[in-house]
Formats: structure tokens, sequence, C-alpha cells
């Protein structure tokens, strides 16, 4: 996606935010991720890949394939190179051609989403396309450069802009951040060559490897600048693009980031009032007001940081500090979804009901990427923030002048936005390190509009989207020579491949069938938020039954950012709200947890073991209870999702169904 920064923070979920559908909650009866564990097809050769000297792609049903390619697509005497990695999956069925994913970021490692993106696919595109995914020029397996020590101190700085003190303090943020991050990521003789226009001659440079007279293409966010462009180059080699969560790109970087800013806003006003018209969420609010929440919370926090207790995952717990720049930065971060604002307002109401800041933290540190335990940062190979400045600050032109003209001529600009948005004005300043990147672009001119003479186009796109606006989409629609809106209500930041048949029917039939939607402009439903899940009582003495108690563990620990966000792979412990700990890591079948005197309410301390097994989508705790009464119970639930408890508490005999 088109990242934003939020004022001082850049996403992961980004690669969340894009990555294959996130199960949705259910208030009592939890769902399990989904592992596709598929045999690699056999096929015939596909025409072009035996001469590449492709390999397998680590712990990936994709063949890998490494091209060379000049570091300078424009400049035929320069005699430079770099290697691109592409990944193929081949076309199980009757081989219509290529589908090329364009992943979002920038700075995104298409290859570490290539199997999760295909497991959402109808299995007839993978019958009839070879699935193509790469990493750009510059990360993961294309370079891996990568700047999160530089990105993990830039990020947390305070980007307030309401005084000339706060001015001077962002603008050095940005100026060392950008020193910082391009000493950290090396190989500084590469950036002039790390935008969009090179990296899509990269593409260009595969398919003609590959023999293909065209392909088709889907981009979703940043990828869509990335599509479009790629389109706009090489015409004649598309047989079909699909646009989800779009940049337009004839918008300059003011323009666009003015349109953000107002999105991010809107969008939080609109899971705010979403919590409002849910009954679970308005109660847990104390005052019944999720607005009047954030905005106490938020006015708190402008006053100073808040000190809290955090429980570590290794036992005891550190006094830490929040303050307004990490309420904004986490609550930017969990407005891509649905799913993710509905664990947003979890952390609110939690803080609402009880001062506790804990469900807030956890949000942020997962969103920076930081370890819980010492907020160190954790490198993500799947995504660069040092790429993501290089491809943008080579993408669009920012201002004019000297590197203190530009940034000043930010600021000026941003004094409006400032007065005028209600929240996350420090969004405007996403691409401040700009200003001072080394090779920065200093043209400020836009694309001509797109007009795909001859490519027919679906442009997909959410009303709730705030990383890229939907008039966005809708503008790019306009102009085009063959053109089709689908547009989802509410719904999240890219909406293809999250399991909702009015768009992923038409993009099949799109692809497979060469079947355009039956209407020019097309709606699907969608929502704001997921339904609430309530927050486990504080007391055990609430529980309505043993029943109840269990059904509350059961989702407070699917609902944990650090167990939902889970990589599916790390083992990773998580202390316990009340005390104790938790554990968790990978199983052949699913994963396994320990507890060792894990509370998530007080008087129900829990010290035993539990598994989720993701094929059958069952999940199971045996454990020693200690607290209001002591006991010793087994809780399950099966496949449908009915419950059960048996065992003993408090010297009597205990066996309970729903």
């Amino acid at each position: 996606m088109k990242k934003i920064f939020i004022g001082f923070a850049a996403l992961l979920f980004l690669a969340q935010a894009c990555a294959s559908p996130t199960p949705e909650p259910i208030p009592t009866v939890l769902p399990v991720p989904t592992i596709s564990v598929t045999e690699a097809p056999v096929t015939e050769p596909v025409p072009g890949l035996e001469g590449l000297g492709g390999e397998p792609c680590p712990e990936s049903d994709f063949t890998c394939v490494t091209l060379t390619v000049p570091l300078n697509h424009f400049d035929s005497s320069d005699p430079r190179t770099t290697d691109v990695v592409f990944a193929i999956l081949p076309a199980t069925g009757e081989r219509k051609g290529m589908f090329v994913t364009a992943t979002g970021g920038p700075g995104s490692a298409g290859l570490a989403s290539a199997d999760d993106y295909t497991a959402a696919f109808d299995a007839s595109i993978p019958e009839h396309f070879d699935i193509v995914f790469f990493d750009q020029r510059g990360v993961g397996q294309s370079g891996g450069l990568q700047c999160a020590d530089a990105a993990a101190a830039f990020y947390r700085r305070d980007w307030s802009a309401s005084t000339p003190e706060e001015e001077a303090a962002m603008l050095d943020s940005a100026r060392t951040f950008s020193s910082e991050c391009v000493a950290e990521m090396g190989s500084p003789e590469i950036l002039p060559y790390l935008g969009t226009d090179q990296s899509v001659e990269d593409l260009e440079s595969f398919r003609q490897a590959m023999g293909d007279e065209k392909l088709w293409l889907y981009g979703e966010s940043y990828g869509t600048q990335y599509a479009q462009t790629y389109a706009a180059a090489h015409p004649d080699h598309v047989a079909g693009l699909i646009l989800d969560g779009t940049v337009d790109l004839t918008l300059s970087s003011q323009e666009y980031y003015v349109g953000q800013t107002n999105a991010f806003s809107d969008v939080l006003q609109l899971t705010l009032e979403a919590c409002n018209a849910d009954d679970f969420c308005a109660e847990s609010m104390g005052g019944g007001d999720a607005v009047a929440a954030y905005d106490k919370l938020a006015a708190l926090l402008k006053q100073g940081p808040q000190p809290f207790d955090f429980p570590l995952p290794s036992g005891g717990t550190a006094r830490r500090a929040f303050n307004f720049s990490d309420l904004e930065y986490t609550a930017i971060s969990y407005l891509y979804s649905e799913s993710s604002r509905m664990l947003f307002l979890r952390a609110l109401a939690a803080y609402s009901r009880s001062k506790d800041l804990v469900p807030l933290a956890r949000t942020l540190y997962d969103s920076l990427a930081l370890d819980p335990e010492t907020l160190d940062a954790i490198p993500d190979p799947s995504y660069s923030d040092a790429i993501y400045y290089s491809v943008e600050c080579q993408d669009y032109g920012f201002f004019s002048g000297t590197p203190e003209e530009r940034a000043e001529a930010w600021l000026r600009a941003g004094d409006e936005i400032d007065a005028a948005v209600p929240y996350f004005s420090s969004i405007f300043y996403g691409d401040l390190p700009c200003a001072f990147w080394p090779d920065a672009r200093a043209d400020n001119t836009r694309p001509a509009p797109l007009t795909a003479e001859g490519i027919p186009t679906l442009v997909l796109g959410a009303i709730a989207d705030p990383a890229t606006p939907v008039s966005n989409g809708q503008d790019v629609f306009s102009r085009l020579a063959d053109g089709y809106l689908v547009t989802q209500d509410g719904g999240p930041h890219i909406i293809y491949g999250r399991g909702v048949a009015c768009i992923d029917d038409l993009v099949t039939n799109f692809l497979v069938n060469d079947e355009m939607p039956a209407s020019r402009e097309t709606t699907c439903e969608g929502s704001v938020t997921n339904d609430f899940v309530p927050l486990a009582p504080l007391e055990a003495a609430h529980f309505a039954d043993l029943l109840d108690a269990f059904v509350s563990v059961d989702n407070e620990i699917y609902y944990l950012p650090e167990y939902y966000y889970w990589d599916l792979e790390t083992p990773t412990s998580v202390g316990c709200p009340f005390g104790g700990e938790l554990s968790f890591e990978a199983t052949d079948s699913g994963d396994s947890i320990q507890l060792d005197a894990c509370s998530f309410t007080k008087g129900f301390s829990l010290t035993g073991s539990g598994s989720t097994n993701y094929d059958e989508g069952t999940f199971s705790l045996e454990v020693n209870v200690s607290g209001l009464k002591d006991g010793s119970l087994t809780y399950t639930r099966d496949s449908e999702g009915a419950l059960h408890v048996t065992g003993t508490y408090g010297g009597e005999a205990v066996d309970l169904s729903e």
C-alpha cells in the first residue's frame, strides 16, 4: 500500500493490512487462523521458465528466479546491474498467461506474501495462470536493504507542529532520520535507481524473459502506483489491470497527503461512531460515548505522558510511559481493517473502564514492531522502511529549493491542516524526510492521467479506506477508456481476497472468463468495524459461570495483539494482564499454548497447556485454576463452535456445555 507515515510512524500490516484475509472475530465462538498447505503442482514447463535457472523459493510452493537487470534502465551506456527475484507458481491446468501481483508499501516483499495471497484466490486462477510475485529492487531477496533501528527511533518522536520549537524538533527528526537510515541501509550508489519507473522495467525484463506477449497485473495500494506506471509505459503488454486501494498519480504529494489526512480523521470518527452504535462497545466506554472517551484520553496525553506498569513476557513488570504520539500511532495503525479497528476499540475501552494503558501499549508495540520485553526494534525481512523512503522520494517531488526551503514550505502548507483536521494532522508531514533525502526528486511534475486504451480495468475501493481515499479510485476510474468501479460500503484498505463474494467473484470472472461486471459501477456491502467482543471482567466473581469464564479466556488469548498478529512461526511469550505468563509456538497442526499462573481476570489464574488445530478449527485448554476457587478443568471449542467445560472446581464436579 502507499505507506503512511502517520506523522511520526511507518506502519508494518501494512503487511498486516495487505495480508491474506484476517479471521473475522465473533463475540463467543472464535475463528482460528488458517494455514494452506498444498502440494507443489506438477505441470508442463512454462514457456521461458526453463532457461531462467529457477529454484524452489524458501518454505514456499513457488519457484524463485533471479533476474540480473540494468541498474539504470534508461542509460544503455551504464554497465552496472542489480538482481531482482521473481516467484512463479506454474498454472496447474490449461495456461492462459501470467497473473502478476504488485504488493503494497513501497517496501513490502511480495515473496513473503505469495503463498498466503494465492491461498485466497479462487482455485480457477492458479489453474489457468502462472501466479507471479516479486521482491522489488532493494527489498527482501532483491537486496534486503533495511534501516530498522533508525526507523524505530524516528517513529516514536513527537511530531506535533503547533509551536516554532516543535516545528524545529520535527525538522531535526526528519533530517536525522534521513541521514541515519541511509547510513544503516548502506549501498548509497543505488539510491537514484530505486524509483517505480526503474522497477517497472524490471518486470518488463521478466516478461520478455518469459516470452509472454501480455500479462494480467494486480496492484494493491502502492502496487496500484506500480501497476499504473507499468501500464502507461508498456500498454501493449497488459491484458487486464486490477487496481485495489488506488493511488491517483496525477495528485501532487501535497494534494495526496491532504486527502489522506482527512481520510484517516474521517475513518477514526466512523470507527468511534460505530462503537456507539454497538451496545456492548458503547457500554464498555464508561460514559457510553467512544468519541468522548478518545477525546478525553487524547486531551490527557497532550498534557504529558502517562505512566503505567507493563507486564513483561519474562515475568514482573516494567514502568513505562504512554504519550499522545503513541495514541495517534496506534490508532492510525489499527484503522486499516474492520477487525483491527475492533481491537483498537477494545484497547480504548480497557482504558475507559479502569485507566488501563496496557492494551493500548500492546497495540503500539505491535504496530512499531518492537520487542515488548526490551522495546528494541524487531527487523522484519518482509518490509523495509529504507526502501519506502527511497522509492517515495524518487517518485514524488516535494516543494522546491534547498532542503531547508522545501521543509519550511512543507510546514507552512501544513498550517491549514493543523487547524482544520480534527485528528491526525501529523499525517500530512508523512514524507518530510524526503526534503533531506539524498538524490531526492526535484521535479514536481506528475504523470499524465491514465486512460489505458485497450486495457479493461477494475478499480476496487472501500468507503472506509483511510490510506488510499476512495475518491482516488473514483477519479482514476473516471478517466479510463474501459474501466469498472467496484466500491465496498465501510470496508478495509484493500478489498480483494478477504472473502467477500461480491468482490472476489467479479475479479475471478474478470481474470478467468474475460467477463466484465454487469454495470460500470458496482456497490458491495460492508461494515466499518467487526462486532465488539466484550472485555474480560475485572473480577472473577462477575463471571456468570465457568463456561462464561473460559469463553472470556478464549477471547482474551485470541485477541491479544501478540497472538492475533503472530507470524505462526516464532515462539512467543506474553505477560498476562494480572500476572503470570502465556507462551505459544507452532506445531504441525496449529499451535501449542502454555500458561503459567496467567490471569486475564483477578481471581481466575490458570496454569497448564492448550492447543489449536487450524485444520479442524478446534481449541482446548487443560489447566489448574486458582484464585476465587481452586480446580482442575478442561475446556474445548469444537469445529462447530460448541463449548464444553469439565472437571472439578471448588471441590465440586463440573460438566457444562453450550
